[in-house]
């Protein structure tokens, strides 16, 4: 160890030395040329290498002494070329203002020459300003058109910059998926640069990013290669950081063991390294552990603790977890009255940063007016002159053709008067017939369409019949079997007692299925029309939520619950189908160890319903075919049997309530489907 630290300050010395030993190389160079061109070129690797090396005061001076002998030259890439760096010096002390007019005079010079590269510099740049003020919107449009210049020129220290910074303003406006998406791209860059603190920090990006996707085994691949490459002397903060985060992301896999292994690694060295944050993360994560294992106890005197560093270090998504923790642990140890408290506390600060965290670009000022380029405004003022010209011609040109013109319209105007008259009769004849045509055209269609919607009704209710069947199964076959291991004598009537609470929950369930079923189709046998009614969404998520307990906990799936109390306008009989096929479908195509999340949330005025699984995911052929007419379906990863129809049935009662059904999804990675349903009466 001692001598690899010794080799790094090594390495750095001579680095030091060789950015040293160029500057004082082209210092004497510069003193001893003429006042020509190539003075302005060896001025201007000057500047570039006292830039590089952050003495800016001295670069400054050099700046202005080579602006002055470029204009005196007229050496017109000189000239850009001071002022982007004299730019780029203010934009690195905040001085916006003055590195906006900078960048407004060096784009004009870049233009009159052509560089397109100077222009795509400087338009990224300006794009780093307005990200770093905020203007995410105006940033995001200004490096997005630098970046194809940088590509086509395979400029790698240009693409780094530039990627770096869309990824972390497009996470900055909750686009997820985009930031993944710039900041692999920027790794790979930076990989190609050996840049390691780049490489460092896009690493822990996708990380977190696929961690916020609750992609987890991703991130732990990820978090795993960002403590790979950490510098034990410079990086602890990292390293704190790191640690229970992939002890977290273990947990998600209740795999215990890994957990705590890097749970109590990363307590006990955030403790010595003093570092309030990541303590605060290790107590939650390693508090949950322990409620897992049933050590009630010491999660308790964890979860306590950070409790009070949340408090003090403002970190409110850790408070929201730690509330969380709070209410398990009083539910646990039947304080429901304390539970009720900290639920409340909860959802009041899940509200708050939810608020927060909407998909909005933030615009913290105005974005800093930049001056159009001097050969557009040139441009525009050669055009007008250059329009004045053909004006002035075209009008000479319009009073000779003026009277020829006039005459052929007196003719013209006489032969259609004259037309006019002799078809007036025939048209209003024509329109007569046209009239009586629509009438009858209006009236089959009608037809049509009744005719069609009684077929639909007959079709839908055959088919609803079958995938309620369907939904039933489970809970029947359930009793059946706890009957037949009584019947064999497979279990002893003491093991049959305590199996009966779940015995009885489930005919409960199928009883009740059976009463909605009944109710709902003796109100529909007349027509099949939504008895819409307002009802909490919340309540329908646990009801169904407990039918599918039993195959959860054989699959070892992870069922995270965020709904939240919402009232829907709908058939409520209609949505318990729709969210029990769409819940069952989720165990069904989802592997040992993958997480199934059911959330619901206001989108638009509307109740937009989410069911998300990290299961097998569906083809893009095969999402075509899942609410076709037809019937599609496959097994699932415990060889479980379909009937096809779920997902079409859903799809009809949805719309039938005025609402919308679609999914998204990725093979290998899982899907989420989200149902969009009124929270009012639909105006017609």
């Amino acid at each position: 160890m001692k001598q690899l630290m010794t080799l790094a300050v090594l390495c750095a010395s001579l680095f030091c030395f060789s950015q040293t030993n160029e500057i004082d190389s082209l210092t004497v160079e510069l003193a001893y040329q003429k006042q020509d061109s190539s003075k302005v070129e060896t001025s201007l690797r000057l500047v570039k290498a006292l830039y590089n090396a952050k003495s800016y005061k001295k670069a400054l001076t050099y700046i202005d002494n080579t602006e002055r002998l470029s204009k005196f030259l007229n050496h017109t890439k000189g000239i850009a070329d001071v002022n982007y760096y004299k730019a780029l010096i203010y934009a690195h002390n905040d001085d916006y203002y003055n590195a906006i007019d900078g960048y407004n005079r060096s784009r004009r010079y870049y233009s009159q020459l052509g560089d397109t590269l100077g222009i795509a510099k400087v338009n990224n740049s300006i794009g780093l300003i307005e990200i770093k003020r905020g203007n995410y919107g105006v940033g995001l449009q200004n490096s997005l058109s630098a970046i194809q210049t940088f590509e086509t020129r395979d400029l790698k220290d240009e693409l780094s910059s530039a990627y770096n910074n869309l990824a972390e303003a497009y996470y900055n406006t909750n686009q997820i998926d985009k930031s993944l998406e710039f900041n692999i791209k920027a790794l790979a860059v930076r990989e190609q640069l050996r840049d390691s603190i780049g490489i460092k920090t896009s690493t822990r990006n996708i990380a977190t990013l696929y961690s916020e996707r609750k992609e987890h085994r991703k991130a732990i691949e990820y978090y795993e290669k960002v403590l790979k490459l950490l510098n034990p002397r410079t990086d602890q903060t990292l390293k704190g950081e790191i640690l229970p985060r992939i002890g977290a992301e273990y947990l998600r896999f209740k795999d215990y063991d890994k957990a705590g292994e890097y749970l109590v690694e990363g307590l006990k060295f955030n403790r010595k390294i003093k570092n309030n944050d990541g303590i605060l993360r290790a107590l939650n994560a390693v508090g949950e552990l322990n409620i897992q294992q049933g050590k009630l106890k010491t999660a308790a005197i964890q979860v306590d603790e950070a409790y009070t560093i949340a408090n003090e270090i403002d970190n409110k998504s850790e408070l929201l977890k730690n509330y969380k923790l709070h209410k398990e642990l009083d539910s646990i140890n039947g304080k429901f009255q304390n539970a009720f408290f900290w639920q409340g506390k909860y959802f009041t600060l899940k509200s708050e940063l939810d608020k927060e965290n909407q998909p909005i670009i933030p615009v913290i000022t105005k974005p800093i007016k930049v001056e159009p380029l001097d050969e557009i405004k040139d441009f525009n003022t050669l055009a007008i002159q250059e329009d004045k010209e053909e004006k002035a011609t075209y009008l000479k040109k319009l009073k000779a053709s003026s009277y020829v013109l006039g005459a052929a319209f007196l003719i013209v105007s006489t032969i259609l008067l004259l037309i006019y008259l002799k078809r007036k009769n025939t048209l209003k004849f024509n329109l007569e017939l046209q009239e009586k045509n629509k009438e009858i055209t209006l009236k089959n269609v009608e037809l049509a369409e009744q005719t069609k919607h009684l077929e639909e009704v007959n079709h839908v209710k055959d088919r609803l019949f079958s995938i309620v069947s369907h939904d039933l199964k489970d809970s029947i076959s359930s009793i059946k079997g706890f009957i037949d291991l009584l019947k064999e004598d497979s279990i002893s009537r003491e093991e049959f007692y305590d199996l009966v609470p779940e015995l009885s929950e489930n005919a409960d369930s199928a009883s009740q299925l059976l009463y909605n079923l009944l109710n709902w189709s003796k109100s529909q046998m007349q027509n099949l029309e939504p008895k819409a009614e307002l009802f909490n969404i919340q309540d329908i998520f646990k009801n169904k939520i407990s039918l599918v307990e039993q195959k959860v906990e054989q699959k070892r799936i992870i069922l995270i619950d965020e709904s939240r109390r919402d009232f829907i306008y709908a058939d409520r009989s209609m949505i318990e189908i729709v969210i029990q096929n769409l819940i069952t479908n989720a165990v069904k195509f989802t592997r040992v160890g993958d997480s199934i999340t059911v959330s619901n949330s206001d989108h638009n005025g509307k109740s937009l319903i989410c069911i998300e699984d990290t299961g097998v995911g569906i083809s893009r052929e095969n999402i075509d075919k899942l609410f076709q007419s037809g019937t599609y379906t496959t097994r699932g990863t415990s060889n479980e049997k379909g009937t096809g129809l779920g997902l079409t049935i859903c799809k009809e009662l949805v719309e039938l309530n005025k609402g919308r059904i679609w999914v998204e999804s990725t093979p290998g990675i899982g899907t989420k489907f989200y149902v969009e349903l009124p929270k009012i009466e639909p105006k017609n």
